[in-house]
């Protein structure tokens, strides 16, 4: 009996371990399932003040109407008006050259921010003419004394007293009156500074109408090699219509078919590459422009088939007078030399005058003082520092005179570079014309043979591959001839002379 009783409560310890063993488990499952859940957070709504938004709103478009004034008449200087009138919200889908140029300067941020960049140093000139503009303080005071006395006696008696003193109000002026051309040294040097900027902004201006330029001559080429390919696609459906006829009647081998069918496949593909090259131009366009909004526009320009009428001796009589860069680093040298004779010039003392005036005293009206003298003083004299930051300057203005040179002999080179690629693409037209002409009439010929049974289908794809070629090859020498033009006007910042003559 007692064997059976502890055989029993064994068994209930077993079954009790098991069940807690299990509860446990579970309750671990639970909070492992909990940690694992994924919880989404949710975006903190921020109020916003439409007022104040619209305000914002107004101020960057007035902003940036001023700058795209600015950049338009700097851009009209050198280069043709620009004609165009357009508006972004009232585009519909087709724009001219001119149209892009005007949007360029009105949405590129890159010249929003040139010209900005200008007007900081233009900021900076009257900062340092201000150095001749009085310093004015005011100030009011207030004190209570408790004075401690150790005298004793009447004298004593009467001064041991608490008492308010006010010295209501206090004014006071200091003014420089003369410096030995100091500060005029610093607002030349600022000004030739803030001269050079705006040339960096008109540099900022003409690269990014180059790059518009470029991307709508490459936007005219993707148009046209689609639509090349799209022809090559018809003659090749032609020719597989062609064979399958000749082969129905027993006149042409299965071949004939089969090369037909492969050859009008490539061209398919062909296409399709022609059709996303045509959609990634009207991105990069978008892109040049600043509108990135701006896709799948309708170009009403073509490309130019003019010839320039150029002088490579008139070409850098002309960079070196009109060239932004180049004007510019002429610019920070001038402003590196005046820096020279700032530095020299802090050897100098300062003539200045100075003022105050206070109403005051135990009493609010009881009393008023008055200053006002004239002062001779260095201020922060330390010789080594002075020399030292004239050993400085004369480095810094040697630098930038190297740098000018440097500058001087790239645009040297640039224009050589641009005249020599000019001149290569301009020869190079009437080759491909007659190699076109040429292409077309062979094409011509290899499809009347094979129409009238006399050639074959290799014969007939040599031509039209051929042909097709002939045609990229002179509409791609005539892409090269504008975008040589345009990067001819960039290097040497103003436009290149267009004759009468077709290319």
């Amino acid at each position: 009996m007692k064997k059976i009783l502890n055989l029993v409560l064994i068994c209930s310890l077993m079954t009790f371990s098991s069940s807690a063993a299990i509860s446990k488990g579970t309750k671990k499952t639970e909070k492992v399932k909990k940690s694992e859940e994924i919880h989404i957070v949710k975006p903190v709504k921020t109020k916003v003040n439409k007022r104040e938004e619209k305000k914002k709103n107004a101020e960057v478009a007035n902003s940036k109407k001023e700058s795209a004034k600015e950049a338009e008449g700097m851009y009209e200087t050198k280069f043709p008006v620009i004609n165009s009138k357009i508006e972004y919200s009232d585009m519909n889908g087709e724009v001219t050259l001119s149209d892009c140029i005007k949007l360029a300067i009105t949405h590129n941020p890159t010249i929003m921010s040139a010209i900005s960049n200008a007007e900081i140093y233009k900021s900076k000139v009257g900062q340092a003419w201000s150095s001749y503009f009085p310093t004015l303080g005011a100030g009011l005071s207030y004190s209570r004394n408790d004075m401690l006395m150790t005298m004793t006696g009447a004298y004593g008696n009467m001064m041991n007293r608490k008492y308010n003193m006010y010295y209501v109000p206090t004014v006071s002026a200091n003014m420089l009156l003369f410096d030995f051309g100091k500060t005029k040294a610093s607002a030349d040097m600022a000004k030739r500074t803030y001269e050079s900027s705006r040339y960096d902004a008109e540099m900022n201006i003409e690269n990014v109408i180059y790059n518009v330029k470029v991307a709508y001559y490459n936007m005219i080429f993707a148009e046209i090699q689609k639509t090349v390919y799209e022809d090559t696609v018809k003659d090749f459906e032609l020719q597989l219509k062609q064979a399958r006829a000749y082969y129905n009647i027993g006149k042409k081998a299965k071949i004939d078919v089969t090369t037909a069918e492969y050859n009008l496949g490539n061209a398919k593909v062909n296409l399709i590459k022609a059709k996303n090259t045509l959609e990634l131009a009207s991105v990069q366009l978008a892109n040049a422009v600043g509108i990135p909004e701006l896709e799948k526009v309708i170009l009403k320009d073509k490309l130019n088939t003019k010839a320039y009428d150029v002088n490579f001796k008139n070409l850098i009589e002309t960079a070196q007078a009109s060239r932004p860069s180049l004007l510019s680093a002429k610019k920070r040298m001038d402003a590196a030399e005046l820096s020279v004779r700032a530095a020299k010039r802090a050897f100098t003392p300062d003539v200045s005058a100075f003022g105050s005036y206070n109403h005051g005293g135990s009493k609010v009206n009881m009393d008023y003082g008055y200053q006002a003298g004239v002062q001779l003083n260095y201020t922060n004299l330390n010789l080594m520092l002075l020399k030292k930051q004239v050993d400085e300057a004369k480095a810094t203005y040697k630098k930038y005179v190297a740098d000018y040179e440097q500058e001087r002999q790239n645009v040297y080179l640039e224009v050589k570079s641009a005249y020599i690629s000019l001149m290569n693409s301009h020869d190079s037209l009437d080759v491909s014309k007659l190699a076109l002409q040429q292409a077309k009439e062979r094409q011509y010929q290899a499809f009347r043979r094979y129409q009238v049974g006399m050639g074959d289908a290799i014969e007939f794809k040599d031509a039209e591959n051929s042909y097709l070629n002939a045609q990229l090859d002179y509409y791609s020498n005539v892409l090269n001839y504008n975008v040589n033009a345009a990067e001819l006007e960039r290097v040497i910042g103003a436009p290149i002379k267009e004759s009468s003559v077709d290319l």
